[in-house]
């Protein structure tokens, strides 16, 4: 039992706080020599939308601003049934065009159908929920000025309507962090969903069943080049309104992050994949173990209190962990209290975490879904 123990400390701790200190061991990669200028390069921006009339007109007119020259703004509409092809329509004689899906099979197909018809060197996916800094297109092309680069993420802004940081901001925080470790070693294994790019000669196997931020990170390290993130690059995204629905949401994306993976499995193999066959390993399989290392670890716990006292306070401060995340659930107002806050996401996600494992291994697939409100 005290193997199992420690077994699940290990296991626990491993993806959050292990894996990042083994990849501050790696020497990072070094950056190609920039190529000569040339011509610039062109950008294609695509706008992934369902169902987006509440803020579709914001999102195009954010889109307008950035300060790069854009090739041409594509909105992939996932068949909407409200006005949102219209008010696409409405902006036709600025540059931005309507590809549509004729039937509903969500946001890769409708980006499929924007990929077979951009003409950019570099296309830049982005949801309509997601606000551009104006600079942020022109920070993307520098830093595609490194030949070995073949796809760049944002990272992530998330705030509440009062523009400041909400509870999942730490966390949010901390995975930029450790996205920004992966990056600079074997690349990242996962782009930032709502806001990132990738060059079109990378884009050569979609498959619309797969994830678009895992699939683009994968072909970017099958082309032989990295998936890198940069700090300057900035997706503004706002709080979600009500948090059953961001619930809902971490179940979707981890579902589907594990859809993606079943389905690319060989990524695994560390001796076709080398380094970047570890960082999956350590960033999404082990990150999805957690939740059941934490029963283990809460269990084994209860079996050993009676063996002497460092286990039995180790079951204390567990149950006196999960107390407090019961108590900030009922009483909203504590989430308010920093380590309250933490405590609370950190173990909603990994609820979510297992709710979405259970889905998954019963035969759960999510290829459709309706746009979170924020």
């Amino acid at each position: 039992m005290e193997w199992i123990f420690w077994l699940c400390v290990v296991g626990a701790m491993y993806s959050y706080a292990i894996y990042p200190l083994l990849l501050r061991c790696v020497v990072p990669r070094r950056a190609a020599r920039p190529v000569a200028a040339g011509a610039p390069l062109t950008v294609t921006l695509v706008i992934a939308c369902r169902n987006e009339e509440r803020r579709l007109a914001k999102k195009i007119e954010n889109a307008l601003e950035v300060t790069y020259p854009l090739a041409e703004i594509l909105v992939a509409s996932d068949a909407s049934d409200d006005r949102s092809d219209d008010i696409v329509r409405s902006y036709a004689d600025r540059g931005v065009r309507l590809v549509r899906s004729p039937e509903r099979r969500g946001k890769e197909h409708a980006q499929g159908l924007a990929i077979a018809q951009a003409t950019g060197d570099i296309i830049v996916f982005s949801d309509a929920g997601t606000d551009l800094p104006p600079e942020s297109i022109g920070f993307i092309v520098e830093r595609f000025g490194d030949p070995s680069v073949g796809a760049v993420s944002s990272e992530d802004l998330f705030i509440a309507p009062d523009g400041k940081l909400v509870g999942e901001g730490a966390y949010v925080k901390y995975e930029m962090w450790l996205r920004r470790l992966e990056s600079e070693r074997a690349g990242l294994v996962g782009l930032s969903g709502s806001f990132f790019a990738v060059r079109r000669s990378v884009l050569t196997r979609w498959d619309a069943t797969i994830p678009s931020d895992f699939a683009c990170a994968l072909m970017t390290f099958q082309s032989g080049l990295v998936a890198v993130s940069d700090p300057r690059v900035r997706g503004i995204y706002s709080d979600i309104k009500d948090p059953a629905k961001e619930y809902q949401r971490k179940v979707r994306t981890a579902v589907r992050g594990m859809t993606g993976l079943a389905r690319l499995a060989g990524v695994l193999n560390p001796f076709r994949y080398g380094w970047f066959a570890f960082q999956v390993w350590s960033h999404k399989l082990m990150r999805w173990l957690v939740p059941w290392f934490l029963l283990g670890l809460l269990a084994s716990s209860f079996a050993l209190a009676n063996t002497g006292p460092f286990y039995r306070w180790a079951l204390y401060a567990q149950l006196l962990g999960y107390a407090l995340v019961l108590a900030v659930h009922f009483i909203r107002g504590m989430r308010q209290l920093g380590i309250a806050r933490i405590a609370y996401y950190f173990v909603q996600a990994n609820v979510a975490l297992a709710h979405a494992a259970i889905l998954f291994l019963s035969g759960k697939r999510i290829v459709v879904w309706n746009p979170s409100v924020r």
